[in-house]
């Protein structure tokens, strides 16, 4: 699989502007390419899977485990003839307080892949060269190949920054200018999601590909990709991951399997693809819910999945819905399974922001200034639809909203603090699942066979 992950020395310097565009512009060319994007991102995957037509996929090894990221990339990859990486933060930044670990590096060296780094011209002259040499030989195990310049000032100011990526010996594939227009708009988790942005999203991706073909050299891209050495790894196989926690592979019609209501649309798109492969490989019948639009769950709902996102957002809109807000409810109260992450833990809430919500938990939530956000290890505290008591997870947090009441009598997860102080996050009430904490189901695979056998009994 020729592949390359695109890096910079810290964020902000336009990782996602240059490889959308390379996602984009490749494709253009009549090449099958396959994203993904380093960490628990979100946003980015959503503008890959516009680029490049297949869907966004995420390497985090602190969430899945660094020995699964070989078999998830090929499994993500599969019939693509390159992959696109894009990394995280800075080159070298991972989880805290570990050596770099779930850092672009980490990933790269994971899988053999060369780097190009995109560096942020503006401010930068001839110091670019000392700034490079110390990236390129911090660690001799991550092949630092070449460099995109962005945001780059004037004509005369690319020479400038071209002489000194050739002092270090740093090939340049290309250099883009300071537009607005090549920048996706942002807010208070990050980026605007694709969904939301809707059309508009299709033709800023479509304008950072025009760009990106004119100033990048993609035939010098394509070779670098093609140097990194071949993968051995098979594929990650939700069937077979599955067999070893549990899973049975599906048997009889999709009439016999347990429908699984997973929300989706414009405010729930805080998603992995393998969870529903996973739901799929454990013998359910995934039925995708727009709580904006949808009045009614699918028909023979067994279980709802309620991803990440920003219901904050559409607060009223998902309020206005009340024939769903009612039929969630009613599906929880009679001990329907429950699966609710973050912003799926805000819509079970009784309000959002002063805008009812489901109802399901007896919490009110709402928008504060600051920003919580950070991998936690967590452990279930009680049983529930997802784990057994005493279960040990890595979740992620990211959000800026908080509870009232913070969690339930019975909370989802517990966690120290950095302080050292006890945490409790989430609520389990019957067969309801939820918390703030979102969690990759193929690092937690015995979690979506408990969940589906509940849906099924």
């Amino acid at each position: 699989m020729n592949r390359l992950v695109v890096a910079a020395p810290a964020s902000g310097a336009g990782k996602t502007t240059v490889a959308t565009g390379l996602m984009a512009a490749l494709r253009r060319l009549g090449r099958r390419v396959a994203p993904f994007k380093v960490g628990p991102d979100y946003i980015d995957p959503g503008y890959h899977s516009l680029a490049t037509g297949r869907p966004g996929r995420n390497l985090d090894p602190v969430l899945v485990g660094e020995h699964r990221i070989p078999a998830l990339f090929a499994h993500g990859a599969r019939d693509a003839d390159i992959a696109v990486v894009e990394g995280v933060m800075g080159l070298f930044d991972g989880r805290l307080d570990t050596e770099g670990i779930g850092s672009t590096a980490h990933v790269a060296r994971l899988l053999g892949a060369p780097v190009v780094l995109v560096v942020d011209g503006r401010g930068q002259g001839r110091s670019l060269a000392a700034l490079l040499h110390g990236f390129r030989g911090y660690d001799p195990s991550v092949r630092l190949a070449g460099v995109v310049l962005n945001k780059v000032g004037s004509e005369r100011h690319e020479r400038v920054l071209r002489d000194a990526c050739a002092e270090v010996g740093l090939e340049v594939f290309g250099a883009l200018p300071r537009d607005s227009a090549l920048e996706v708009p942002s807010r208070h988790l990050g980026l605007v999601t694709a969904a939301e942005h809707g059309d508009r999203a299709v033709r800023a991706v479509e304008a950072i590909a025009d760009v990106v073909a004119e100033r990048i050299d993609l035939a010098a891209v394509a070779r670098l990709a093609a140097e990194a050495p071949a993968l051995t790894t098979p594929p990650w196989d939700p069937c077979h991951e599955g067999s070893l926690h549990g899973i049975q592979r599906p048997e009889g019609t999709l009439r016999d399997r347990p429908v699984v209501a997973v929300a989706g649309g414009s405010a729930f798109t805080f998603g992995y693809a393998e969870h529903v492969e996973l739901l799929r490989a454990a013998g359910a019948e995934v039925a995708v819910l727009d709580p904006l639009r949808d009045e009614a769950l699918p028909e023979r709902t067994a279980g709802l999945v309620l991803p990440g996102g920003f219901p904050e957002q559409h607060a009223a809109e998902l309020s206005a819905n009340e024939r769903l807000r009612a039929a969630v409810r009613a599906f929880a109260r009679a001990g329907g399974p429950v699966h609710a992450e973050c912003g799926g833990l805000l819509y079970l809430c009784r309000e959002l922001d002063g805008q009812p919500m489901c109802g399901v938990l007896d919490a009110t939530a709402a928008m504060s200034g600051r920003l919580t956000l950070g991998y936690r290890d967590a452990v279930a505290p009680v049983g529930s639809v997802l784990h057994a008591a005493g279960s040990r997870i890595t979740g992620h947090e990211f959000h800026r909203t908080v509870l009232d009441p913070a969690h339930g009598p019975q909370p989802a997860w517990q966690w120290r603090g950095h302080d050292r102080r006890a945490v409790a996050d989430g609520f389990v009430t019957g067969a309801v699942h939820a918390s703030y904490l979102h969690t990759h189901p193929a690092g937690e695979p015995g979690a979506v066979a408990r969940f589906v056998a509940r849906c099924a009994a």
